[in-house]
């Protein structure tokens, strides 16, 4: 681990010596600048973690510096130091950004322990940083289809209202997760929590206490109390994957809080609350586990208020190419090697494919060539046998593309009529019954 390199801007020579010393002495790094203007370009040329900083200095103060670094170097923590016990000094400071105010003199130890601690919290900040921007660009819906555009505006529409729950529906591996994402980002900025839980991942003793937490000494090993996942979501996202996985007893539980917004965690009576986008996925007909008693139809009703269905990458054939040079880029620059290209054939070939692990498996394909291949353009004869062996899929039916259209229409109107069958029905000009059974025909919930 890099040692943390603190750059110290004090007027009062002896003192930042002294400092500097017994920072070194404690395995850091320390840079010196007796004036607010040498340690602005010094800063600006060695990128210090921490900066300490004093209030008062002839020429650039050192409220002046810290707004100089709130303008040029927001990213970089700065602690303010003073020997006048200046209480307005310190407001100000600590209004401006400043991270802490120390009075002269402060006790060393506690000193080097607030510098790894301020260290620590800018490696932290800056990780999440990376990580919620390299996962949105990664979530981008990529695609120019007829099919993706539709998404896109559900998504807006969808977002823009004061819906609590959503279902997703799709076959593994389109994309449902990256749907849920980019709902939780156009609704709540990004800022708030995603919280995800694969329901299928967990046996049924624990997945509650996940869920809704646990007081200490309810569960195995459990020695303190365990905030579940509704919890930590607040005002945030919650995404469950393969609902239909869920237990029928944590099933109630989930429709309680989806009803009124109040769970008990286990082992507690108390009632708490929480305010969370819920957002489900199944790849499996959830009508069909109702009607074979694994699913509560009540919690099925609450949950398919506005249903959203995501295509499989074969009925998107349009997006295939976009999407394998979107990922080609993506994992050059992951391992800062040259990105992959298609030949005509291989693209010709990608759109015939039949995709049956849908976007997963594009991504991962292409993971796979860019590891093996780097800079090439991919020839279908580079393809792995297991891919290039399989038979081409048929094109797709002038009554399977009607089908589309009629769904995606069908799926527009519910959604602008929250889910009001009736209703919808009304604006497409047909019965109840009628839409009822064109539902029905297209597989649709």
């Amino acid at each position: 681990m890099s040692k943390t390199t603190v750059l110290i801007i004090d007027d009062e020579i002896k003192l930042t010596q002294s400092l500097a010393f017994t920072l070194r002495q404690a395995g850091m790094e320390c840079l010196e600048a007796h004036n607010g203007h040498v340690g602005c370009n010094l800063a600006q040329k060695e990128s210090p973690d921490v900066v300490l900083l004093d209030v008062r200095m002839p020429g650039k103060n050192g409220l002046e510096v810290l707004e100089w670094f709130n303008a040029e170097m927001p990213e970089v923590p700065v602690i303010m130091m003073s020997a006048f016990d200046d209480t307005k000094d310190a407001v100000t400071a600590i209004k401006m950004g400043a991270v802490d105010y120390l009075s002269k003199p402060f006790d060393v130890d506690e000193l080097i322990h607030l510098l790894d601690e301020t260290n620590t919290h800018r490696q932290l900040k800056s990780e999440v940083q990376y990580l919620r921007e390299r996962n949105t660009n990664d979530t981008a819906l990529i695609g120019n289809s007829t099919v993706m555009r539709d998404l896109r505006e559900h998504i807006d529409r969808i977002s823009q209202s004061n819906l609590g729950t959503l279902l997703l529906a799709g076959e593994t591996g389109v994309g449902k997760a990256v749907v849920a994402r980019q709902m939780h980002i156009k609704s709540n900025g990004g800022e708030s929590p995603f919280v995800e839980i694969n329901c299928a991942t967990l046996p049924e003793n624990k997945i509650e206490a996940e869920l809704f937490g646990a007081e200490r000494g309810t569960l195995p090993g459990l020695v303190s109390r365990r905030r579940g996942l509704v919890e930590i979501a607040d005002n945030g996202t919650l995404f469950l994957d393969e609902i239909g996985e869920m237990p029928l007893s944590v099933q109630a539980k989930l429709l309680t809080y989806l009803e009124t917004r109040t769970y008990r965690p286990v082992g507690i009576t108390r009632e708490h609350h929480s305010k969370a986008l819920v957002i489900a996925a199944t790849n499996k007909s959830l009508e069909q586990a109702v009607a074979a008693g694994n699913f509560r139809q009540d919690l099925f009703y609450r949950l398919n208020v506005v249903p959203l269905e995501i295509l499989p990458l074969r009925e998107r054939d349009q997006d295939i190419a976009l999407l394998a040079k979107h990922f080609a880029r993506f994992f050059a620059e992951e391992s800062a090697s040259k990105s992959i290209g298609f030949s005509r054939s291989t693209l010709t070939f990608f759109d015939s494919y039949p995709w049956p692990g849908n976007v997963r498996e594009l991504k991962n394909l292409v993971e796979r060539l860019t590891i093996l291949h780097p800079g090439q353009v991919i020839s279908v004869d580079q393809l792995p046998p297991e891919i290039r062996n399989v038979e081409p899929r048929k094109p797709v039916s002038i009554e399977e593309q009607m089908d589309n259209v009629e769904r995606n229409m069908i799926q527009d109107t519910l959604i602008k009529c929250r889910g009001k069958k009736g209703l919808a029905a009304e604006r497409l000009g047909i019965s109840r019954h009628a839409l009822k059974r064109k539902m029905q025909r297209l597989d649709m919930s």
